[in-house]
């Protein structure tokens, strides 16, 4: 004989108010600008254990793909942080170019740090695409992947800021002329001859302390949230 489970009303309530919660969240849509919605997340968070963390970070992922823009990613970095960050609504690319180009449009992209391909460079010469995320955000390690999209992120409180220099010299030499001028610099990866940096902070891109940095293309490629 099957035995039916006995009813809990007192989980089921919680339930039932999880989902009106989401039902009117998704129904507010989304916050004007992402450092905006950084800094509603990041007081939101406090005082929460991890593993509480970890759902509110899912559910919000969720919400977020349901009204943000269209996400298309590229990489299998980024195709894993997606998942778990947005769930299965991703656009995979095939190459650096499409996921840009979808950026340039009304998209997002989520794009993977790595020696085969300096997509971020290009950047330079596109100011209307900006990083404005990097993942993962919990300030613990290095990102993997590197959000753009047309709308730029405000100073939030806690960031870090994504720089580009063809500079010949070591990445050591050039976190050393970064701190004679006031910056803290983490060099993150090299490609095509380029190198990318993470400035600790908000940086804005016509900060006299960039101006004699090292390289003759370079700048300033966005900013992201650090939680």
């Amino acid at each position: 004989m099957l035995v039916e489970p006995p009813e809990d009303p007192v989980r089921l309530a919680l339930d039932r108010a999880l989902a009106k919660a989401v039902r009117a969240r998704l129904a507010g849509g989304p916050r004007p600008s992402p450092d905006a919605d950084a800094i509603a997340l990041r007081s939101l968070l406090k005082g929460l254990t991890p593993p509480e963390v970890a759902a509110l970070r899912s559910v919000l992922g969720r919400i977020d793909a349901g009204h943000g823009a269209p996400l298309i990613v590229w990489g299998p970095a980024s195709q894993v942080i997606a998942a778990d960050r947005y769930g299965l609504v991703a656009r995979i690319a095939p190459k650096p170019e499409a996921a840009l180009m979808a950026a340039r449009g009304d998209g997002r992209a989520l794009m993977d740090l790595t020696a085969a391909s300096a997509w971020w460079g290009r950047l330079l010469a596109e100011p209307e695409l900006r990083v404005v995320a990097a993942l993962p955000d919990n300030g613990a390690g290095r990102p993997r992947a590197l959000m753009v999209q047309r709308t730029p992120s405000g100073p939030t409180g806690d960031d870090r800021t994504f720089w580009v220099t063809d500079s010949p010299l070591t990445p050591g030499r050039i976190v050393a002329a970064l701190e004679a001028a006031g910056l803290t610099a983490d060099p993150l990866i090299e490609a095509g001859g380029l190198k990318l940096f993470a400035l600790a902070g908000y940086v804005q891109a016509t900060d006299g302390r960039l101006s004699d940095a090292p390289g003759s293309l370079k700048g300033v490629i966005g900013a992201a949230p650090v939680f």
